[in-house]
């Protein structure tokens, strides 16, 4: 009788459900993100095409940071985490390139920047460049660091080809970017100097001061270059942005903000 209750007793827990196995816990999706490095002439446009950019990808996080093209390659040359980098030209991110930190296939002219001679110093006149480096009255001529700052570069270029290095030696105060150069002028602590035309036609600064453009014969090309580096190769939010940034959209917020376009 004890072996039949045992036999009974085996065969009914046969026939009890098996327990479902425990569920894996899974992981929410990391949200997308894209860390832009980008040239100081860009700082007022990336806020009109960060805008744009986000309408057709709301799901993607951006953050920025702005400054000398050449204080940005050396940061990513570092290891600072940026995704994609925007260069006021084409050497930086060639460089990067080189040095294996970009992906060469990425490498885009975005745009081509212009350069200006700018003042808000009432009595100071720019429709003559060599008149205005000359006038008594200008005893500061502020010019971005030509080391790291291509519109710097070209500002001592225009300068040199006009015969003006020893008239502006004296004058030139440096800023640390083209930003930073701008912001010498409109507080006055310039008496004039080259800025990017993006800068005087961003809202801030559109309604200040007068200024002429440079005919981009007296300077090298400021062709803005993009790449995507090592780090944004893996990241498909940073081949969005670059797409982007070739779309007709970009391209009208970079005609309002005083840039050439590139052929498409």
């Amino acid at each position: 009788m004890l072996r039949f209750c045992l036999t009974l007793a085996l065969f009914l827990a046969g026939l009890a459900p098996t327990p479902a196995p425990a569920a894996t816990p899974t992981s929410p999706a990391t949200p997308a993100s894209v860390s832009i490095a980008a040239a100081a002439n860009l700082v007022y446009a990336l806020d009109a095409l960060n805008a744009a950019f986000k309408q057709s990808a709301p799901d993607v996080t951006l953050t920025c940071t702005t400054g000398a093209s050449g204080n940005l390659v050396a940061q990513i040359t570092n290891g600072a985490p940026y995704d994609i980098f925007l260069s006021a030209d084409l050497d930086y991110p060639q460089a990067l390139i080189k040095a294996g930190h970009a992906d060469a296939n990425t490498l885009t002219t975005f745009a081509i920047g212009r350069l200006v001679l700018w003042t808000t110093k009432p009595g100071v006149e720019v429709t003559d460049i060599i008149a205005t480096v000359n006038n008594p009255a200008v005893q500061k001529l502020a010019v971005a660091n030509p080391v790291t700052a291509p519109y710097g570069r070209a500002a001592l270029q225009v300068i040199d080809h006009l015969g003006l290095t020893s008239a502006a030696r004296l004058k030139i105060v440096t800023g640390e970017n083209i930003t930073q150069t701008a912001q010498f002028v409109e507080t006055g602590h310039a008496d004039a100097g080259f800025v990017a035309r993006s800068l005087v036609l961003s809202p801030k600064l559109r309604d200040k001061g007068r200024w002429i453009e440079i005919s981009a014969a007296l300077h090298a090309p400021l062709d803005q270059g993009v790449v995507i580096t090592q780090r944004g190769a893996a990241n498909p939010a940073a081949a969005r942005y670059l797409a982007f940034l070739k779309s007709d959209p970009a391209r009208k917020i970079f005609e309002r903000y005083g840039y050439a376009l590139p052929a498409k």
